[in-house]
């Protein structure tokens, strides 16, 4: 029997999401910014899916959800519209972000700075997030963005995106979240937080590999990442994706339907897990509190048994699981986060997500 336990890294496109989107692979196949019927005709679904994700996230009228083709593209473009909208034609010059970011984030920050542009990576505390009063004490009358992911990708931890929020709101300085591995997983709601953008990624809640989507407030201008068409009222050019944008939006509708319900059904497996790994192996913990942490997350280090070798006998027994980020998933340098919240370099390298 194979089991799979790398939901953070992606998921099984639900058998629903697949029904939605067939229909416009061989049916349906028009490009909408044709002015024909063949073209014409997906006009309503693309319009369902927008629907759905504003829903999804709570999003109101006066917002906006621009289609990418992953979060790693939604980052990427709002850090470098920061920097041309806000350092290259304005008079800010300081990017606040932390260590433990996705390394969409981290990488395109890490470019920046080679732009000249200053970044401050703010470190994390033993349990592994970002407190809310670190980052406004860092904030200054330079920074142009602080930009926080609502849960990590490898411990599951939940930052204090509330706290944040209203912070950059009284600081009047942007502020972004990469929610990759948030949407459908925990509530989020952009109306009872003070956000500006907010990245997502639809195969992270059982949607289509290859599409994502950029949250907006207010539509506010943001130079684009991308040039060459006018879709997405001339933010995002290029042809779009019909058959993944219908996937995005049923699979975030599945996904927050019944959210809380789903939400403790799978806490319960977590705990009853983590409960037994912790209980059987020794000299094995677990990062970060649970109560604060993502329902389907683990990350468990066993002092002595060194992380890539696990993954090796666990693939050999038809069990995936990862180290961390699976973008990084070669990478076989000690766990950065492991490293951030205090571990020596021996145990971070022990640690299973």
């Amino acid at each position: 029997m194979q089991v799979y336990m790398d939901n953070n890294a992606t998921t099984m496109v639900d058998p629903q999401v697949v029904e939605a989107m067939v229909p416009f692979f061989s049916e349906q196949y028009g490009n909408p910014n044709s002015i024909h019927k063949f073209g014409t005709k997906s006009h309503p679904a693309i319009a369902k899916a927008i629907d759905q994700l504003y829903a999804g996230i709570n999003a109101a009228d006066a917002d906006d959800i621009i289609f990418t083709s992953c979060a790693t593209e939604s980052n990427n473009w709002v850090l470098q519209s920061v920097w041309q909208d806000l350092i290259v034609n304005g008079d800010k010059n300081h990017i606040v972000t932390t260590e433990i970011e996705h390394p969409s984030v981290l990488s395109t920050c890490h470019f920046l700075e080679e732009k000249g542009v200053k970044v401050t990576y703010l470190p994390v505390n033993e349990q592994g997030i970002v407190e809310a009063h670190t980052v406004k004490s860092f904030i200054t009358d330079k920074t142009a963005l602080v930009s926080v992911m609502w849960a990590n990708n490898e411990t599951g931890m939940i930052f204090p995106i509330k706290e944040i929020g209203d912070i950059c709101k009284e600081k009047g300085v942007l502020f972004h979240s990469d929610a990759v591995q948030a949407v459908g997983k925990i509530p989020v709601d952009v109306q009872d937080v003070h956000i500006d953008l907010l990245s997502m990624s639809a195969h992270k809640f059982h949607g289509p590999k290859g599409i994502g989507a950029l949250y907006i407030k207010d539509s506010q201008e943001l130079t684009p990442l991308m040039h060459g068409g006018e879709q997405m009222n001339g933010r995002r050019s290029g042809t779009l994706n019909v058959p993944f944008i219908v996937g995005m939006g049923k699979a975030v509708e599945l996904a927050t339907t019944d959210l809380e319900k789903t939400m403790a059904s799978i806490a319960a497996k977590r705990d009853r897990l983590e409960d037994a790994l912790l209980e059987t192996l020794s000299d094995t913990f677990t990062v970060g509190d649970r109560d604060n942490r993502t329902p389907n997350t683990i990350l468990i280090s066993i002092r002595g048994v060194e992380g890539e070798g696990m993954l090796w006998d666990l693939n050999n027994g038809d069990i995936g699981a990862s180290t961390g980020s699976a973008c990084a998933s070669e990478d076989l340098e000690a766990n950065s986060v492991m490293m951030a919240i205090g571990a020596d370099n021996e145990l971070a390298h022990t640690g299973i997500r």
